[in-house]
């Protein structure tokens, strides 16, 4: 099982981006996809306190919940960038 996991939407740029972070920099994450519906994202309201997708957990660095595309991307290029 991968330290990361992505909950994510088919078809969701943002989502997408994120995506294409995590192959770039060679990382294996666990992916969740989540109902199109915000009103039933309740496990990304629980972990997140908000529906948005994307969001990332990182259990190696205890990230319980990181929304935002663009902050993603950062925090996977600073954490994990200089391992490759």
């Amino acid at each position: 099982m991968a330290n990361l996991t992505l909950y994510e939407v088919d078809g969701c740029p943002y989502c997408a981006k994120v995506k294409n972070t995590l192959s770039d920099l060679g990382l294996e994450y666990d992916s969740v996809t989540v109902p199109r519906s915000h009103g039933e994202r309740t496990e990304v309201k629980e972990i997140s306190g908000q529906t948005g997708v994307p969001v990332l957990v990182d259990e190696a660095h205890d990230v319980e919940g990181m929304p935002e595309s663009d902050d993603i991307v950062a925090y996977l290029e600073e954490t994990y960038g200089n391992a490759s």
